[in-house]
């Protein structure tokens, strides 16, 4: 980590931090390529996976001690967060630890809630006594600083922080909307309503929950303990605990993300950049977001990385020049170990490890790990999951009804998905 971060992150403010990561949900919206998976899991960008954005959030933050909290389809997530994360483990305190539902109640049941989720896990808590637990999704795509929402949260000696992103009032009625006074405030939460509130001085704008929320430890032991005595509750911070700590006079206060300014990214620059990518249409569209010229989430800042799985794996290789068969990538990003030869990729993300033989075209597509297009093939508008190999002149994208009669999902604004083929993993063999 920078030096600078360190110095201006967390550590001034002398208070023990827990990060909890709600990593378990289903990820339906996202089938197929859930179905071997769960969301956090689903790869990103090439050669990232989705948790590895709020990780990298937590640790560039300065924050050293972090559970991920898994629940269903959770043996992809867990072997990622051991093999990209395992080195933070270095000193005592210092952790990321992967943690399975262990369905810790008296009903040994599955998280009912996000807050259930926390509960059940309440003794990891309790064991480490932090100041503060932050509580945070880890299924969204975006860049923040936690420690300056952590700091507002200390500022106004909150009992919890949530942080909102400002959206426009015309498309608010989509979102769970805050309602807060000039101070930040929270003193209602409306879900989904006709004419939400707007933010305090922005008539145009309302604030939405991320999420994402800084709790004092000692309030959110008592919350979540009175909350499972509910047998009304839906368990839920959004839908139950948080409404009920407004009407019972907590200080409840909303961290306006608009405000957040993260090292490497232009002084005054506005941070908006958040993205739900739970639907194909939104993967989709976030995955391409990244191969523009001046992207809306920078990848390349050096001083705010994502961290991810190191690649053995050599740099991206070009092959053939010739007439009519040009090795070439336009307006895209190709991972490493990848090969185009004599093959054209257009506005499209390529993972690593991906074979592209010649003659073929990519375009508008997002291409997983280990992917082999074979010569002579379309490929348009397509997602297409790890080691999925497509015979040679195979057309992609074209035709919906072909593609579904292929046994392929297109959705309703006709991007094609290739589920995933499960493979046999290779093991060592030994001589004895």
């Amino acid at each position: 980590m920078n030096p600078a971060l360190e110095t201006a992150s967390i550590q001034p403010m002398r208070r023990r931090v827990l990060g909890m990561i709600l990593a378990g949900g289903r990820g339906n919206r996202l089938r197929p390529l859930t179905d071997y998976r769960s969301k956090p899991a689903v790869p990103f960008g090439g050669i990232y996976r989705i948790v590895d954005f709020v990780l990298s959030n937590f640790v560039n933050s300065g924050m050293r001690s972090i559970y991920v909290l898994t629940q269903f389809k959770s043996q992809s997530l867990n072997e990622h967060v051991h093999r990209a994360w395992a080195g933070t483990n270095l000193r005592p305190g210092n952790f990321i630890i992967s943690v399975p539902a262990q369905m810790q109640t008296a009903g040994e049941i599955w998280y009912a809630g996000t807050a259930d989720a926390i509960y059940q896990n309440l003794n990891l808590i309790r064991e480490t006594r932090p100041d503060l637990v932050c509580i945070f999704g880890g299924d969204h795509i975006y860049f923040m600083d936690v420690a300056q929402m952590m700091r507002e949260h200390v500022s106004n000696q909150a009992d919890v922080t949530i942080a909102a992103i400002p959206v426009p009032a015309a498309e608010a009625s989509r979102f769970g909307v805050i309602g807060a006074g000039r101070d930040g405030r929270i003193d209602a939460f409306h879900e989904k309503v006709a004419h939400p509130p707007t933010m305090p001085g922005d008539p145009n704008r309302c604030y939405a929950s991320m999420g994402n929320y800084v709790f004092s430890r000692e309030i959110l032991d008592a919350m979540l303990e009175e909350d499972a005595k509910d047998a009304s509750s839906s368990h839920d911070f959004g839908k139950d605990i948080l409404p009920r700590m407004v009407a019972g006079g907590h200080r409840v206060f909303a961290y306006d993300f608009e405000t957040n300014q993260i090292p490497g990214r232009p002084e005054g620059s506005k941070n908006l950049y958040w993205r739900d990518v739970g639907t194909l249409e939104a993967y989709y569209e976030a995955n391409m977001d990244l191969k523009e010229v001046v992207p809306s989430l920078n990848l390349y800042n050096r001083e705010w990385p994502i961290n991810t799985i190191g690649s053995s794996a050599p740099p991206a290789k070009f092959v053939h020049d010739t007439e009519g068969r040009v090795g070439e990538a336009r307006h895209s990003i190709v991972g490493p170990g990848s090969i185009v030869s004599g093959a054209m990729v257009k506005e499209s993300i390529v993972g690593r490890n991906v074979r592209i033989h010649s003659f073929s075209q990519v375009s508008g597509s997002i291409l997983f790990d280990g992917v082999t297009i074979e010569r002579e093939c379309r490929v348009r508008r397509a997602i297409i999951d790890k080691d999925v190999v497509l015979a040679r002149g195979t057309r992609v994208g074209f035709d919906a009804e072909a593609d579904r009669d292929r046994g392929w999902f297109v959705t309703a604004t006709g991007i094609t998905v290739i589920p995933k083929n499960p493979v046999v993993r290779p093991i060592t063999t030994m001589d004895l």
